[in-house]
């Protein structure tokens, strides 16, 4: 007589697995739900860096007498450094004085609909 074997999961092992799964599911789905809030401060501050290097690069040129170079006089004088101006929906402030000739000073990118989300870059006034 052939003895036949069964082979496979039985009833209480995959009940455990489902189990395990939802423990997991749950302790790790909050760390994802809210990240609508840390893409938009780093979107901030890309906007930040991006506006700190075309201000170098502006400083640079106008040092170096191209005409192709504009006056920063102020923080929201850098945004149209930017291919495209600066996006929508931010706005550009002096976190103390504005810039004069050669001298650095700290401005602040802000999200216009959320003003918590902002980011801090540098710019030398020409």
């Amino acid at each position: 007589m052939k003895k036949s074997t069964q082979s496979g999961f039985t009833l209480i092992e995959l009940v455990m697995v489902i189990v395990l799964i939802g423990v997991l599911a749950a302790v790790a789905l909050p760390k994802f739900v809210d990240l609508g809030k840390d893409a938009k401060v780093a979107a901030a501050q890309g906007i930040a860096g991006a506006l700190a290097s075309a201000g170098a690069i502006n400083y640079a040129a106008k040092k170096a007498g191209n005409a192709a170079g504009i006056t920063i006089a102020s923080c929201a004088a850098v945004g149209p450094l930017l291919q495209g101006g600066l996006p929508a929906g931010y706005t550009i402030t002096a976190v103390g004085s504005e810039p004069t000739a050669d001298v650095t000073v700290s401005c602040k990118v802000t999200l216009d609909a959320d003003a918590t989300v902002s980011s801090t870059f540098s710019i030398t006034g020409v």
